[in-house]
């Protein structure tokens, strides 16, 4: 061991300590210097020197005002001293459930020559740290053997910190890995057992739970205003100590990583390439196999075991990471563990409740799920649920439910329904009814009350711009960037400006089919014609009823107009449409900009309808979510879930992903409408894929190159790549499939 570098880096920790501590003497200084003031004014009387009037009263304003900032600082003292600092939300291990595990951490405290943790608990993530849980708030601490307390004239030794190591290390790791790991973890307990360092720490963690109690807004008015005063000096002393806290830490952590270096160091090298390894593997785990499952009210209670069979798989896929499955031979660390199971499961539900935001506890709305059971109540499940979501948001819509009367359920729901609603050709049918608007409006109006009928009215539907030809799909480009978990703000499709009296044929009066992305050139030239005879789109602010929305006629996400490639004219950039000569279309100096994209966002290219689609399945979703929240805050509280309540963070505290867009919505709800159809028509089954999650083997394959085609359907309109695939997967879209 190299002792110069040790002391070296404690004694930096311990100058930074000091440091901190001298803040906290400034600050008890100004808070005694009125009351100094004032016994040199009473000293005066004594003495006869300052007497006099204008003494008196001085004596009166400073003895006053020596009182109140005594009382402030006796409060904020108060606070400071008291407040509960934060603590991690951890699973306890006691040591009769984990001998082992403490005999080893005991054994390594000695090779270094360090204090003990004083207690062992598990986080759902790929770290590990030491944890002062010493405040009176967290508990009482672990009583002191006889020898530990101070003779009279010394200061008692604190108590140390509590070691807390990530869960998948110990059922990754091998014992000897993560041995080498936590040595210079358990090495920080010698610089945190100075009293100095001890100290500062309390201090500091002290003022950052008064800014926490400060920032409570659930109190009157005379409270807030103590509680702005206690969050403005407990800020001010933050400030002032931040950078001597940052630098003592840094101390601390070079003191302690200077002493494990005897201690196998060898496999330390090793250890931390495992590190990384378990780090990606428990992130695709959680974000691929076990976001899907929390979504659908089921939690997979062996998340640990599962970063043992995603890392098995990376390594089987990876010729990288083949050196890897060689290591699963030797003993793994969570056989330190008395019982693996019931720790991996409560960890489990831990990170459930952190990373999901689901309840602290099991219930009917919240059950577990094994590997075993997970393709059949999760994947399955989560398709039927999304195919169901779909149908309900096309019947709202007005989608009729089969085109085709020779289906064998012209009634029921079928992938054919999906696919002729989003195929934009030259010889599809105008969709919307007549009293679709309605219920158009409702959907988008309970999202949050954002869009108003007016907003979401169905193209084709009374009031949607455009009766010319190619203008069945009567609505403009969609800001199709909506999240879905969000708020319940939703994007609803742009209608056009409002039609005029010369528009005035309603919707279907017109024979021209709707046009689309992969809608033929000669049918667009055929309906030319329609578009010179009709008064408005010779240039009018009808046939660019788009622009105030998106900025351009075109480039918002469609084609063109009507998503056609041309129409009998040339599209510029500068947003306007040249239909035969005429004069285009040009912005007014008034117009509205067009809504700015975010820097490093895209616009999602979809067609119109696909926008309307998504825009509704927004909206359905943010409801359900919403029911389900407000369901949950009406439940019953146990002890377990008001213990959640000290933690200051929203739920879920710690989000695995962002918020999905509605454009991912629809491609998730388009995918697992395929994937019914499959099951229950072409004998496919619902599988779990390792690294990717769920997974649709067919004839005991994985299909792996569907997203590509469901995207080409979505985002030009374009059947044809995935009707083939269908059809090479002998899967039948125009049969009924079973929801839930």
């Amino acid at each position: 061991m190299t002792g110069i570098g040790v002391e070296a880096g404690a004694q930096a920790a311990r100058s930074r300590a000091l440091a901190v501590l001298r803040v906290r003497g400034r600050a008890l200084a100004v808070a005694l210097l009125p009351a100094g003031t004032e016994v040199i004014l009473l000293t005066g009387v004594s003495t006869g020197r300052l007497v006099g009037p204008g003494w008196d009263a001085a004596r009166w304003v400073v003895g006053v005002l020596a009182a109140l900032v005594l009382l402030a600082a006796a409060g904020i003292a108060v606070v400071v001293a008291r407040a509960r600092p934060a603590m991690s939300p951890t699973v306890p291990i006691p040591e009769g459930s984990a001998p082992d595990l403490y005999r080893m951490v005991r054994d390594l405290a000695d090779r270094l020559d360090v204090p003990v943790p004083s207690a062992i608990a598990l986080t759902p993530d790929c770290d590990s740290w030491l944890e002062d849980r010493a405040h009176s708030a967290h508990g009482p601490p672990p009583r002191p053997a006889p020898d530990e307390i101070a003779g009279p004239g010394r200061r008692r030794t604190p108590v140390a910190p509590v070691l807390v190591i990530g869960s998948p290390f110990l059922w990754w790791m091998r014992v000897g890995e993560l041995r080498a790991v936590l040595a210079p973890v358990i090495a920080g307990t010698g610089p945190s057992a100075h009293p100095d360092i001890a100290a500062a720490r309390r201090f500091v963690r002290g003022l950052d739970a008064a800014v926490a109690v400060a920032s409570d807004r659930g109190r009157g008015p005379l409270t807030r205003g103590m509680c702005a005063a206690l969050g403005w000096v407990a800020r001010l002393l933050l400030r002032g100590c931040r950078e001597h806290a940052t630098q003592m830490e840094r101390g601390v952590a070079a003191a302690a990583a200077e002493r494990a270096q005897t201690v196998d160091y060898g496999l330390r090298i090793v250890a931390q390439e495992q590190v990384g390894l378990a780090y990606a593997g428990w992130d695709r785990l959680l974000t691929r196999v076990a976001l899907p499952a929390w979504r659908m009210g089921r939690w997979p209670s062996r998340l640990d075991a599962g970063v043992v069979a995603a890392l098995t798989e990376l390594s089987r896929r990876d010729r990288l990471a083949e050196g890897f499955a060689s290591r699963l031979g030797e003993r793994p660390a969570c056989d330190l563990l008395e019982e693996p199971g019931t720790v991996d499961e409560a960890a489990s539900l831990l990170a459930a409740r952190l990373f999901h935001g689901g309840p602290a506890e099991p219930g009917p709305d919240w059950a577990p799920v094994d590997w075993q059971a997970y393709p059949e109540e999760v994947v399955d499940r989560t398709w039927r649920a999304e195919a169901a979501r779909l149908h309900r948001v096309l019947d709202t819509l007005g989608v009729r439910p089969s085109p085709d009367p020779r289906a064998p359920d012209p009634g029921g729901p079928t992938l054919a329904r999906v696919l002729d609603h989003l195929t934009a050709t030259a010889d599809a049918e105008v969709w919307g009814t007549a009293d679709a608007a309605p219920d158009a409006g409702a959907l988008y109006a309970g999202a949050g009350g954002v869009s108003t009928a007016a907003d979401a009215v169905a193209p084709g539907a009374p009031g949607a711009a455009g009766t010319g030809a190619g203008s069945g799909v009567g609505a403009g480009p969609a800001d199709s960037g909506t999240d879905a978990a969000g708020t319940g703000a939703v994007d609803a499709p742009a209608t056009a400006a409002g039609a005029s009296a010369a528009d005035g044929a309603a919707p279907g009066a017109t024979d021209t089919p709707v046009a689309g992305p992969s809608g033929s050139r000669a049918a667009d030239h055929a309906d030319a014609t329609n578009h010179r005879d009709t008064t408005d789109h010779a240039g009018t602010a009808d046939h660019a009823g788009t622009a105030d929305h998106a900025g351009t006629a075109d480039h918002a996400g469609t084609a063109d107009h009507a998503g056609t490639a041309d129409h009998a004219g040339t599209t510029d950039h500068a947003g306007t449409t040249d239909h035969a000569g005429t004069t285009p279309v040009t912005p007014e100096p008034g117009d509205p900009l067009p809504a700015p994209i975010p820097f490093g966002e895209e616009e999602d290219p979809t067609t119109e309808r696909s926008a309307a689609l998504a825009a509704g399945l927004s909206a359905e979703l943010a409801r359900e979510e919403a029911a389900v929240v407000d369901g949950g805050a009406g439940g019953q509280r146990t002890p377990e879930s008001a213990q959640w309540d000290d933690f200051a963070c929203g739920l879920p505290p710690f989000p695995l992903q962002p918020q999905r867009t509605a454009r991912e919505l629809l491609a998730e709800h388009v995918t697992a409408m395929v994937c019914c159809a499959a099951v229950d028509t072409a004998g496919a089954v619902p599988a779990l894929d390792w690294l990717d999650g769920p997974s649709l083997l067919l004839g005991g394959e994985r299909a792996a190159d569907l997203a590509p085609k469901v995207l080409t359907l979505i985002e030009e309109g374009d059947p044809g790549p995935l009707r083939d695939w269908l059809a090479a997967s002998g899967i039948r879209p125009e049969k009924p499939v079973r929801l839930v």
